[in-house]
Formats: C-alpha cells, sequence, structure tokens
C-alpha cells in the first residue's frame, strides 16, 4: 500500500514536456536568444567572453571550401574534439588522438579522407535536421580519474538544471558498454542521480531499471562523493548568469588536470533526469515560483 501511495506521489510530481514547454521553457526564455544554447559555438563565443572554464576552441570551420585550412591550422594537437554546432543527442561528435603520428578514432587509424568526409557531412547539415551546419573543433577533455572508479571509457558528464541561476536537480551521465562510449541517455548512456545537498550519488538507471553499480562491471556508484561538488555548482550559476535564459540545463565535464569545465548548455533539458533522481521536478519549480 504505501509502495502504491509512493508511486502515485512520484506520478503526481512529475514534470511533463508539455508544461515544460509552456511554462518554463518558452515563459523564462525569450525566444532570439535559444540560438546561444542551441549552436554550440555561439555558447563557447559567450563562455569565452566571461572567462567561463571551457574547453578551448581550437577551430571554426563554416564553409567545405574551409576544411583543409583549419585543418591543417590544427594538426600540432595530439587529441581532439569535433561536433557539429547545432548537433544534439551526440550525434556527430569525433573524437580523434594522435598515435605514432596517425590520427586514430577509439584506437583504429581514422584518415585523413575520412575526417574530410565527416567534416563535409557535418557542414552540409546530416547532424542538424537538414539545414546547413558549423563545425567546433575543439580541446578534447581527459576525464577526472574519479569516473574511472565507475566506468574507464568515454567522457562522463553532469546535468545541471537551474531556474533562476539556482540549482534544482542534477544527474551524472555514465557511458555503458550499449551507448559505445557516450553518455547520452537515448544512447544507452546511464543516468545517476545526485544528492544536491551533499554531493553524493545515489541509484543509476538505466532505461528499465535502477542499479547500486554500474551494471557492466559491478563498480561501485551509490554513495560516492562527487570531486569539485561546491566548485560545479558555483561553476553551474557562473555560466546561468552569463547567458539571458531563466531555466536551462548546463552540462559540466570533470577534467583530469582542469576541473569542472562547461561543455554545453541546453534550453530545453531533458526529462529523463527525474528518473534519475527517483524524484519530480514539478513541486520542486513550484515551490520556488512561490518564494
Amino acid at each position: 500500500m504505501f509502495g502504491l501511495f509512493k508511486r502515485k506521489a512520484l506520478a503526481t510530481n512529475i514534470l511533463g514536456i508539455n508544461e515544460r514547454n509552456v511554462t518554463y521553457v518558452y515563459a523564462k526564455n525569450p525566444k532570439r536568444h535559444f540560438p546561444l544554447a542551441d549552436d554550440k559555438v555561439l555558447c563557447k563565443e559567450v563562455l569565452h567572453q566571461h572567462q567561463i572554464a571551457c574547453a578551448e576552441t581550437y577551430g571554426v570551420i563554416e564553409r567545405v571550401g574551409d576544411i583543409a585550412s583549419v585543418w591543417a591550422s590544427v594538426q600540432h594537437h595530439q587529441a581532439l574534439a569535433i561536433k557539429p554546432a547545432n548537433g544534439s543527442g551526440g550525434g556527430g561528435i569525433l573524437i580523434l588522438k594522435k598515435e605514432d603520428n596517425q590520427w586514430t578514432k577509439s584506437g583504429k587509424p581514422f584518415s585523413e579522407y575520412q575526417i574530410f568526409a565527416h567534416l563535409a557531412q557535418i557542414i552540409m547539415g546530416m547532424y542538424a535536421f537538414g539545414s546547413s551546419d558549423k563545425v567546433l573543433i575543439e580541446q578534447c577533455i581527459e576525464p577526472h580519474p574519479f569516473f574511472h572508479e565507475i566506468y574507464p571509457v568515454g567522457v562522463p558528464d553532469f546535468r545541471i538544471i537551474l531556474l533562476n541561476d539556482q540549482p534544482i536537480m542534477g544527474m551524472l551521465r555514465v557511458p555503458t558498454d550499449k551507448s559505445d562510449g557516450k553518455a547520452n541517455l537515448h544512447q544507452g548512456g546511464l543516468g545517476i542521480g545526485m544528492d544536491m545537498a551533499t554531493g553524493r550519488l545515489t541509484h543509476a538507471y538505466d532505461g528499465e531499471q535502477y542499479h547500486k553499480t554500474h551494471p557492466d562491471n559491478n563498480n561501485k556508484i551509490l554513495g560516492k562523493k562527487i570531486p569539485y561538488w561546491e566548485t560545479l555548482l558555483a561553476l553551474s550559476i557562473q555560466t546561468s548568469k552569463a547567458f539571458p535564459l531563466d531555466y536551462l540545463g548546463i552540462d559540466i565535464v570533470l577534467d583530469k588536470t582542469f576541473g569542472p569545465m562547461i561543455m554545453e548548455i541546453n534550453v530545453r533539458p531533458g526529462l529523463g533526469i527525474q528518473l534519475a533522481n527517483r524524484k519530480g521536478l514539478k513541486a520542486i519549480l513550484d515551490s520556488m515560483e512561490q518564494v
């Protein structure tokens, strides 16, 4: 009986997509500012302007004719992250590392022909719903050792949702064998709830069931303390204040050398964070609106 009551209480507190869009996304965020979140190049410009910790931008390619010259300018780096400026859900992201003077993807050789073809596909809109796009080439994040204690592959990230510059809910997204190194939930990544008061991880959700350990290796998750927790929260607030958006999701990575760094921001943060935390956003947001 108690379990049924608890499930009903959770269901009534769940924020649905229509209410999220009408009450928060569009009511709190002027539509003219959406591109600051949707376009990774514009987002990075704001981050750099406000000296907010983020990956260094190595180059931007806007035309197919510029691929060769921009690519030549980044050859001295040993690792690169290539992203569509207007991509979503991790689509089109390419992580390259140099081994014996040869670019590799996931440890396997990746030729310059393959790289140029991928860059051209991004520009022609393959990952931006058919419209032309830009390529962002930036510093490759080296995950903090904390993540290796959970899962040793890929780049996990933190998602924090804020209202009026106040963090209200967060989760850690971790890759799995199924997600092929990607942390995105819809690609098979793991969503792990976070206690916002203590900075400790709670249960992990894989889309079907909850876990106290990582389902692929049984490494401990429940109760682990997040490094740099106070810095991470402060960075999310600093970032929120730099953008003219009152309701947003901020994605943060934890670099081995540089600590917390902003990866991107989202004007329509997903609602799966509620499942990861076993807690609805509705009651939290309603209480903040009444203050």
